[in-house]
């Protein structure tokens, strides 16, 4: 078999550990996983209503236009319909947006750490990569912007910013679009979009009318807590959106994700309350972080990208072997650091147990 070369540099992608393998390899009854940024408090009833209510239509293909879904999203969002694009998850969206726009002798522009299929699906279709190093774990928008030349099509904000947790303002983010140039795509990934509390984080929709080249990516994964189900969408142009159709593969949202999308976009109370729950979750584990002294990034997610000093594999390992699952920061790019889920007060509870007994060991 001859493979395309590139695609073997490309890396592939590691999930979270998988709770069952890590109760089989330690022996344990009981395993946390705070590793993927889901939500410990999985989704609204009235989504899981939706599914059962789906069950007896499982033969059938789904709907490959989401129409119903589109119609709702387009409502509760104060956009179009034709505005919209459906994905298998967000990342099955920034696929399409790389299979669209690049190609060899194009580039792409990106932050480095940030999330990482921006890069792989970037180098699967040959285009170069221009990454540029985040400023104290914050997009460097001006430094990306002088580095958008006459080959870029694409340039990723990832917003917040996967792992780090941090974000651009308003303000910030104004002034490098004025700057990109009218035929260089901008794509703002917004997947944590829900758990933002700070005011200087920039409302993106009402820009698209500015800005034709930009692109919003949300999800259903994160805070409506559908991540099985994979739901992702873009709000774009009509223009762009019709760039994506062209690679949208037929059906690649189920009739369950849509119907359960639908339900959990009209209850906003269980979004309201996983987000108030969210930051008192967020600030029992960073209130114990400063009693420690380590330093963090700060957060406008579900995660939060501590640096414990350490070696990030061998704490992932120990806190492992307790039945805790959390993210390693050197494969993220971030050596020392862990990136940690928020979870139920208990179970960051437990966590902190945990980091506790390494960190005071370690003479932290």
């Amino acid at each position: 078999m001859r493979p395309k070369q590139r695609i073997l540099s490309a890396p592939v992608y590691q999930p979270g550990k998988p709770i069952d393998d890590v109760k089989r390899e330690f022996g344990l009854t009981e395993v946390i996983k705070l590793a993927s940024n889901e939500n410990p408090y999985g989704c609204s009833p009235k989504a899981k209503e939706a599914i059962a209510a789906q069950l007896d239509s499982l033969a059938l293909y789904p709907d490959g236009a989401s129409l119903q879904l589109r119609w709702d999203l387009a409502d509760f969002l104060g956009v179009k319909p034709e505005q919209l694009m459906f994905g298998n998850g967000s990342d099955e969206i920034v696929l399409m947006i790389s299979r669209a726009y690049l190609e060899p002798g194009t580039n792409t522009v990106m932050a480095t750490p940030t999330f990482s299929q921006y890069r792989s699906n970037a180098m699967v279709e040959g285009a170069e990569l221009i990454e540029v190093p985040l400023k104290d774990g914050v997009h460097d928008l001006e430094a990306m912007a002088s580095a958008i030349n006459g080959q870029t099509r694409v340039v990723w904000v990832c917003n917040p910013n996967n792992p780090s947790g941090t974000i651009v303002g308003t303000s910030e983010l104004e002034a490098f679009l004025k700057k990109v140039p009218k035929d260089v795509l901008v794509v703002m990934d917004e997947a944590y979009y829900e758990y933002v509390v700070d005011e200087a984080y920039p409302q993106t929709i009402p820009m698209l009318v500015q800005y034709p080249n930009l692109i919003i990516l949300r999800t259903f994964s994160k805070i409506y807590g559908l991540a099985t189900l994979r739901v992702g969408y873009g709000i774009a142009s009509e223009e762009i959106i019709s760039h994506l159709d062209h690679v949208r593969e037929p059906f690649n949202t189920s009739s369950l994700g849509q119907a359960a999308a639908r339900a959990a976009l009209k209850d906003q109370e269980f979004v309201k309350e996983c987000s108030r729950r969210n930051r008192e979750g967020l600030k029992q584990l960073t209130d114990r972080f400063d009693e420690w002294g380590l330093s963090y990034y700060p957060s406008q997610t579900n995660f939060v990208l501590v640096n414990l000093n350490l070696d990030s594999d061998e704490v992932f390992k120990q806190l492992l072997q307790q039945g805790i699952i959390v993210r390693s920061g050197k494969a993220l790019g971030f050596p020392g650091y862990q990136r940690i889920t928020v979870g139920t007060a208990e179970q960051n509870e437990k966590v902190l147990q945990a980091l506790a007994n390494i960190v005071v060991g370690a003479g932290k």
